[in-house]
């Protein structure tokens, strides 16, 4: 079934202000055409990251923006080809679903610079891919959860059972086992990538079950937790300002490092097929461990110095944490 689409414009009134001042040839030779493809709601928090990074991109007046939203799958190749019409030199989506379609549009537009969210290889010689490896503050979070749980018992809600998710999931399974060997995980996922209703009612069951931290991993887990007063941990965005009392830490993922280069890299005709995986890494500022804030007094002192002994651990390369794109079951692995 075809979902609603919603195409928006995105111009900051800085941006506009700018670009009203600027001789039609300046605009033409500065400004390039992005439109953003994106299967859910543009505040679902996977796409939020690569929209705020197009967006301060526009904000400094390096782009024009526009974008789609509730794409379907079905649907998702006529938009591609629509906006490759309209002159847009990048295109910017997730193609996990609609990998052949997606790949089909870039080979019959070889001029025009993809970047796609993917699980797949780089396509020459203009499918480029990322993907979200913030697995290292994913681990770090862990190490918070495994020294802040009471019960030992920790509850973990999925979208799919994907790479991209199994591999976050590991890393802070990972880390809450560093700091403590005793802690078993509840994993369940809820086959939606937006349905907080429905994560919400698998996290009420976890937490029925003893769990007392819950692993956010989409929307409608920290609801559930604010609701029985239990914790949670956040992933991709930060949330804490809507559960300053559930909301202990996050692991962010910063898409800008990302974006930044591919609009470099075809501004300077550049661009080609590559990974831009690795810049979504803590090296490269693409991921961080959010700050504390409401919980900076309410986690252990000694606890902290041990994850912010492996966070340096992991930005001088001293530390890897391990890639486990295997499915994680419920129990203590």
């Amino acid at each position: 079934m075809i979902t609603s689409r919603r195409t928006t414009v995105v111009l900051t009134a800085a941006a506009a202000l700018a670009a009203s001042l600027l001789a039609p040839a300046a605009l033409a030779q500065n400004k390039l055409k992005v439109a953003a493809i994106y299967t859910v709601p543009v505040e679902q928090q996977w796409v939020s990251r690569i929209d705020k990074a197009l967006k301060a991109a526009v904000a400094r007046g390096e782009i024009e923006y526009v974008f789609s939203e509730n794409v379907s799958n079905a649907d998702y190749e006529r938009v591609m080809r629509g906006y490759a019409e309209a002159g847009h030199r990048l295109i910017v989506g997730e193609s996990f679903a609609v990998e052949s379609a997606a790949r089909k549009v870039a080979k019959d537009y070889p001029k025009l610079s993809f970047l796609m969210g993917s699980s797949g290889k780089p396509q020459a010689p203009n499918f480029s891919v990322f993907d979200n490896y913030i697995q290292e503050p994913a681990y770090l979070t862990g190490m918070i959860a495994g020294g802040m749980t009471k019960t030992n018992k920790i509850g973990m809600v999925g979208g799919y059972p994907i790479p991209e998710v199994n591999r976050l999931m590991h890393a802070f399974m990972a880390g809450a086992k560093e700091v403590n060997p005793k802690v078993e995980f509840t994993v369940s996922f809820i086959n939606s990538w937006f349905d907080p209703p429905k994560a919400k009612e698998a996290a009420f069951a976890m937490i029925d079950k003893g769990a007392d931290i819950m692993y956010a991993e989409r929307f409608g887990v920290s609801d559930a937790a604010k609701e029985r007063g239990k914790l949670a941990i956040g992933n991709v965005i930060d949330t804490q300002d809507k559960y300053p009392e559930t909301v202990v830490a996050s692991a962010l993922w910063n898409m800008e490092p990302t974006i930044d280069l591919a609009i470099k890299n075809v501004k300077a005709g550049q661009f080609k097929a590559e990974d831009y995986g690795k810049y979504s890494m803590m090296k490269y500022k693409g991921s961080e461990l959010a700050p504390l804030g409401t919980f900076a007094g309410k986690v252990p002192a000694d606890l902290m110095i041990k994850v912010k002994r492996r966070e340096q651990e992991i930005l001088d390369g001293k530390f890897t944490v391990k890639v486990d794109d295997s499915q994680p079951k419920t129990g203590g692995k």
